[in-house]
């Protein structure tokens, strides 16, 4: 670990160094008490995703499992690639890198499902991704990590790179999903509480790692966090908005679907990221990663409320247009084929004169 310290240390020519604030990392006090902060934080979100996850609705998916498809080809074939080009475009070091790495890979967050309802988009469709993709990211998390950190791998910080421990930690939040599962089947409105209770957690937690962590770190330290991974934490999750809207727009859904993935793609578990980074790297490399999800967080929370203050400004009245000239469309081909029913009703229809003349035939025939 000492080793690696070292090596993470260098700075690069562009891309800086994020290395430093190891020592007070190194606390064990703080470091313990973060780390606790971060496995109740990450706890208290996945139970609230599974509560928010109905068995009708997961059985609807699985049999037309759009969403399951755009979750697996937004955060693990978009993000990911987006993470590596732009660590390479802005010339990262490898400490740097492998945080937007981290953060590239992770699963969606529940910030998109919150967003998701200011923006009236499909709540079902954003649960189901949010809840696959954390599903998908047992297995496809290592992976894409294994695959973008080849560029880096030489550097003693990607071969540090904990994979197993990151697929435990993953593992373990396989255990909160399934228990909110369960409290949603049992018992619906202890779930809807929960939901609220672990958005406000994200919230909370959110507010007091980016105060704790800035105060350790001190102002120093983040003065000297190079211009351009705060780039690329403002290019990240408003390029991930654009890349869902794009994926939407080729599978060729409805207006609020379209919104719905794009907050899917852009909004990336973040609390997930920092337990990774905290739970299985050591503290000598912590303070030098640990910024970055903490930035990401920060920026895809301020563009995903510009995106509902453009939305609640410009995009209800195209909505209520669209809508009012679907009205318009049913009403026409409802009284058309109210038309076609009274021609076809009129038709063929038997007065009385022709009636009595039917049944005056076969009398005269008796006759």
């Amino acid at each position: 670990p000492g080793g690696a310290g070292a090596a993470a240390g260098g700075a690069g020519p562009d891309g800086g160094s994020l290395a430093g604030g190891g020592e007070t990392f190194g606390d064990r006090s703080l470091s313990q008490g973060l780390s606790v902060l971060v496995g109740l934080g990450l706890c208290v979100t996945m139970l609230g995703l599974g509560c928010a996850v109905e068995l009708g609705q997961l059985g609807q998916q699985l049999r037309r499992p759009v969403g399951l498809l755009l979750a697996l080809l937004g955060q693990f074939v978009a993000m990911p690639l987006l993470a590596f080009l732009l660590a390479l475009i802005f010339a990262l070091d490898e400490v740097a890198a492998v945080a937007v790495l981290l953060c590239g890979c992770c699963p969606g967050g529940n910030l998109s499902n919150l967003m998701s309802v200011l923006v009236d988009g499909d709540m079902n469709l954003s649960i189901i991704m949010t809840a696959s993709s954390t599903l998908l990211a047992l297995f496809l998390m290592p992976l894409c990590l294994w695959i973008y950190s080849r560029h880096w791998i030489n550097t003693a910080v990607v071969q540090l790179l904990p994979l197993g421990a990151v697929s435990l930690t993953l593992g373990s939040t396989l255990l909160p999903i399934g228990l909110g599962v369960l409290i949603r089947y049992r018992h619906p409105r202890a779930a809807d509480l929960l939901v609220k209770i672990s958005l406000w957690s994200l919230l909370v937690t959110l507010v007091v790692l980016f105060i704790l962590t800035g105060t350790m770190l001190g102002p120093d330290l983040l003065s000297q966090i190079p211009a351009s991974v705060y780039a690329i934490a403002v290019l990240m999750p408003l390029a991930g908005y654009a890349l869902g809207y794009g994926l939407a727009t080729i599978f060729k859904m409805p207006p609020h679907c379209r919104r719905t993935v794009s907050l899917e793609t852009g909004c990336q578990n973040v609390q997930l990221c920092t337990a990774i980074l905290k739970l299985t790297f050591s503290p000598e490399l912590i303070g030098s990663m640990y910024m970055f999800p903490l930035l990401y967080a920060l920026f895809q929370s301020a563009e995903a409320g510009l995106f509902v203050l453009a939305y609640k400004m410009y995009g209800k009245d195209s909505d209520k247009q669209d809508a009012l000239g679907e009205e318009e469309d049913t009403d026409i081909s409802y009284k058309k084929l109210k038309e076609e029913e009274v021609a076809d009703t009129s038709y063929g229809t038997v007065t009385t004169e022709e009636h009595n003349s039917i049944q005056m035939e076969p009398t005269q025939t008796v006759l």
